[in-house]
């Protein structure tokens, strides 16, 4: 009996131990492989400016893929005083899960971030997101309008690519609905990105991957002082711009879109709401890096300010 006794002690020692380990060192966000994206070229970030003004070759359409509702606190900084001023409270807040499709006259057609897996609302059991972390997620809140699977069987041409904002779930949500093979595109560390939650959500992570292509990293020279982290020139062209401002995850990326209808900026969660941005309040407890997350948010909309043309698409808001 003694002996049981100290095999279940050490047991639940190691467990213990385990846990602690974990809690400091935590484990990376996928498994899935990754590695330096060999597709773009780092260039100054003041060198977009230079394209701005000029008319794009890209035809670009964002689809609300579902409604969702999650709480506020995490999407806006109620700390902030003009939050409290407008006496904003804690509570659901009605968002939406997009994709954004870009038409390049050229290079095909790419995705920035993935909308939601036709099997999370056709057949659940099935789909990438599952068990506790899908609990956690109150997907049963959610509103499917336009699966990913769905619309890319619409589509006159195959998917050349998928540009992600950041690897986490709910912009990952419709990857499974991805061609196998696909390259994937996401700002450096992300893969790598350790923390005790993802012992949870890395499973969902590396479903929502299996059968795609191994993640290029974006490589961005890193800038001090310039209008943002680092960018790169994604196809060569000054067509689309990937803009690096870390935060809400150590890689988010958001995208600089010449479109034939104008420059537009896609934000990402860098800044997830309306609300938010036109009020100056930067997210809320998503964020990772709260003073990095700030930092950023502060020259996306420096650089909006100062180039009132550029349309600006929030990461979870019309």
């Amino acid at each position: 009996m003694k002996n049981v006794k100290r095999i279940t002690l050490s047991v639940l020692a190691v467990l213990v131990l385990g846990a602690v380990i974990l809690g400091v060192v935590g484990v990376a966000a996928t498994s899935h492989p990754h590695q330096r994206s060999s597709l773009g070229a780092a260039r100054p970030a003041n060198d977009l400016l230079a394209v701005l003004d000029e008319p794009g070759p890209v035809e670009l359409e964002s689809v609300a893929s579902s409604d969702w509702a999650v709480a506020r606190s995490g999407l806006i900084n109620l700390n902030h005083p003009t939050a409290k001023a407008a006496k904003l409270e804690d509570g659901d807040e009605p968002i939406q899960v997009f994709f954004h499709a870009l038409r390049h006259p050229t290079k095909g057609l790419f995705i920035v971030d993935t909308g939601i897996e036709t099997a999370l609302r056709d057949a659940p059991e099935k789909a990438a997101m599952q068990g506790i972390v899908a609990s956690a997620m109150k997907l049963e809140k959610l509103k499917v309008h336009q699966p990913l699977g769905e619309w890319l069987a619409k589509q006159p041409q195959p998917l050349a690519g998928v540009f992600l904002t950041h690897l986490h779930l709910d912009h990952l949500t419709g990857m499974a609905d991805v061609p196998a093979g696909t390259p994937v595109y996401t700002g450096p560390g992300e893969a790598e990105t350790r923390a005790f939650l993802n012992v949870l959500i890395k499973p969902n992570a590396d479903r929502a991957l299996a059968g795609k292509a191994a993640l290029s990293e974006w490589t961005y020279a890193a800038e001090t002082g310039g209008l943002f982290e680092g960018a790169v020139d994604i196809f060569g062209d000054g067509s689309v711009w990937a803009l690096w401002v870390p935060g809400h995850t150590p890689g988010s990326t958001a995208y600089l879109v010449r479109s034939t209808k104008g420059p537009v900026l896609l934000l990402g969660d860098a800044s997830h709401t309306r609300w938010g941005w036109e009020h100056d309040v930067e997210p809320g407890t998503f964020t990772g890096d709260a003073t990095r997350g700030t930092e950023s948010f502060k020259k996306l909309r420096a650089f909006a300010a100062a180039h009132p043309n550029v349309a600006v698409r929030f990461g979870h808001q019309h």
